[in-house]
C-alpha cells in the first residue's frame, strides 16, 4: 500500500523507532503518542511482526477455573463433582482436562447405585416438601367463605359434576355424583345454604363388585350422617377383566350419588345461575382485555 510523501514519508525510519519502542516494552497507545501516529493502519504496519509485551495481554477470565479444574481432576474428581464445585459446564471441563488420565473408580457399582439412589431420594424429599408447602400456603390463603362465595362455588361445582338436562331429555333433576369426600362435603354445605332439607336427599353408592361393598356403604352413611332409609340399593359395577383398575385398595369406596327430591325448581335456579356466572365472566374478561 503506497503512502503519499509527507508526515509518514520516511516510513522505514519510523518503523525502526516503533520496533525499538515495542521491544522496550511500550504499548500501542504509548508508541502512538510518542511517534504521533494517529492512523491505525500505519501503526499496524509499523509494528507488524512484533509481539506485544506480556504486561499488555488481557488475562483470560477462565484461566483460574481451568487450572482449578485440572487440579481437581488430578485429585480424582469426576466431571459431576467438578461441575458442582466450580459452576462451569461439563463441556468446558472436558476440554480442559481431556489430556489428563481418567481417575480410577473408587466405588463399586453397588456403592455408586446407593449414592445415586440416596441423592434421588433427597430430591424427592425436597420436592415433596415444596409441594406440601405450596398446598398449605394456598389453603391458608382461602380463609373464610362468604355465603355468596359458597353459593357461586356450589353452582360451578354442580355444573361440573352434576346431572344436566339435554334438549332431547328434559328432566330437571338435581343429581350429584362424586368419589371425593371433600366434594361431597362442599355440595352438602351448599344445599344447606339453599335451605334444602336433608329429608329431601336420597343417596346411592356406586361401586365395583370386587371392592368391599359393605365397608363402602357404612363409610358413606357415617360420612353424610344419613339414616339407612335415605339410601337406595347400592349399584354394583361389573368388572371388565380386560382392564386394569387403579381405583383399588382400602381407600376405594366407590362413588356417592346424591339426588334431591322435588328438585325441578332448584335445577332451574342452578342452570340460570350458571348462565349468569358465564355472562359475568365474559364481561369481566372483556373489561380486562380493554
Amino acid at each position: 500500500m503506497a503512502h503519499s510523501p509527507g508526515r509518514y514519508a520516511d516510513f522505514e525510519a519510523l518503523r525502526e523507532q516503533a520496533i525499538a519502542l515495542r521491544q522496550a516494552g511500550l504499548s500501542r497507545r504509548q508508541i502512538r503518542d510518542r511517534l504521533h501516529v494517529d492512523n491505525n493502519d500505519i501503526l499496524n504496519r509499523l509494528l507488524e511482526g512484533e509481539p506485544p509485551p506480556e504486561w499488555t495481554k488481557r488475562p483470560n477470565a477462565k484461566d483460574d477455573l481451568r487450572d482449578r479444574a485440572r487440579e481437581l481432576r488430578l485429585q480424582g474428581w469426576t466431571y459431576d463433582q467438578i461441575q458442582v464445585e466450580l459452576g462451569c459446564s461439563k463441556s468446558s471441563i472436558s476440554l480442559w482436562v481431556r489430556d489428563l488420565p481418567r481417575p480410577e473408580r473408587k466405588r463399586t457399582p453397588e456403592e455408586s447405585a446407593a449414592i445415586a439412589r440416596k441423592g434421588w431420594e433427597e430430591k424427592l424429599r425436597i420436592r415433596d416438601e415444596g409441594r406440601t408447602r405450596t398446598k398449605e400456603e394456598a389453603k391458608q390463603a382461602i380463609g373464610n367463605l362468604s355465603t355468596r362465595e359458597l353459593f357461586l362455588l356450589g353452582v360451578g361445582l354442580y355444573w361440573a359434576e352434576g346431572g344436566k338436562d339435554k334438549p332431547y331429555d328434559r328432566r330437571e333433576n338435581v343429581t350429584f355424583v362424586n368419589s371425593d369426600p371433600g366434594m361431597i362435603e362442599v355440595f352438602l354445605a351448599w344445599l344447606d345454604l339453599l335451605q334444602v332439607e336433608r329429608d329431601r336427599l336420597r343417596f346411592t353408592v356406586m361401586i365395583h363388585e370386587t371392592a368391599d361393598v359393605g365397608a363402602a356403604e357404612r363409610y358413606w352413611a357415617d360420612f353424610v350422617g344419613a339414616t339407612p332409609d335415605s339410601f337406595n340399593k347400592t349399584t354394583i359395577k361389573k368388572h371388565n377383566p380386560k382392564t386394569v383398575r387403579k381405583n383399588t385398595g382400602d381407600n376405594y369406596r366407590g362413588c356417592l350419588v346424591i339426588k334431591v327430591l322435588k328438585g325441578a325448581d332448584l335445577y332451574r335456579r342452578i342452570e340460570g345461575s350458571w348462565y349468569g356466572i358465564v355472562e359475568a365472566a365474559r364481561e369481566a374478561d372483556q373489561s380486562i382485555r380493554t
